[in-house]
């Protein structure tokens, strides 16, 4: 039998924790629920999570602090943020700290176990994938040097195209939600930066349009998603 996956949660709202415990109990993560940042970086020492999800107000030490104290001592571990700001400053400070992801109360448990499913898919991925590449249907990317291929004719990405492709092909055949790569890529989910990514897409599509395997198709309301016949 698989070992349940373990999840560290801190929040010092007693019926939102408890909520949020028994939730992701019932989606078969085994889940510490702590109370503030205290004590939730005594428990993150004396036991092995896979995942930390940290609410940002929290007594005794807010879940900022928690979390560079966690990268100091496990530089690895996936952070999702939880919290009530939505100004642009706090969001920069976690990504600066190294959040994976960031969520603004009030939220859905859907949309958590969601987020927390996809860290963990990419998280695994990158162990598999030391090699940086991946095949696409006709295409080898190669995520390090920025290179799209087909039958030996290469083209160099830039940066954000590169970044998005790699989300999209850490996510092929499922959907890649898009303010999770807003997120990721752009830092803020703001109308600017959608338009942005839209524009992006469109770079994509192109330069992927010699295999008609390959299509990257709008999900209406949720974002988008990298039909491939392979993925390495």
């Amino acid at each position: 039998m698989e070992e349940k996956l373990r999840i560290l949660l801190c929040e010092d709202d007693e019926n939102l924790g408890m909520l949020l415990r028994e939730y992701l109990q019932a989606k078969g993560y085994n889940t510490e629920l702590c109370p503030d940042g205290e004590a939730g970086y005594k428990s993150f020492l004396k036991n092995k999570y896979d995942l930390c999800v940290l609410d940002v107000m929290m007594p005794k030490k807010d879940g900022f602090t928690l979390a560079q104290e966690i990268r100091s001592a496990n530089s690895e571990i996936p952070i999702i943020f939880l919290t009530a700001k939505t100004l642009k400053e706090d969001i920069l400070e976690g990504f600066k700290i190294g959040a994976d992801d960031y969520i603004t109360k009030p939220f859905s448990m859907e949309e958590l176990t969601l987020r927390i499913e996809a860290i963990l898919r990419r998280v695994r991925g990158k162990k598999n994938k030391e090699s940086n590449l991946y095949k696409i249907g006709r295409f080898t990317f190669d995520t390090q040097k920025q290179l799209l291929t087909i039958d030996g004719k290469q083209t160099k990405l830039t940066t954000k195209e590169s970044e998005l492709l790699g989300l999209l092909c850490a996510h092929a055949n499922e959907i890649l939600q898009r303010d999770f790569a807003l997120k990721t890529i752009w830092i803020d989910d703001n109308y600017f930066n959608a338009r942005s990514m839209d524009v992006y897409i469109t770079k994509l599509r192109k330069h992927l349009k010699e295999d008609d395997s390959i299509e990257i198709i709008n999900i209406h309301g949720k974002g988008y998603k990298l039909i491939t016949p392979e993925v390495d």
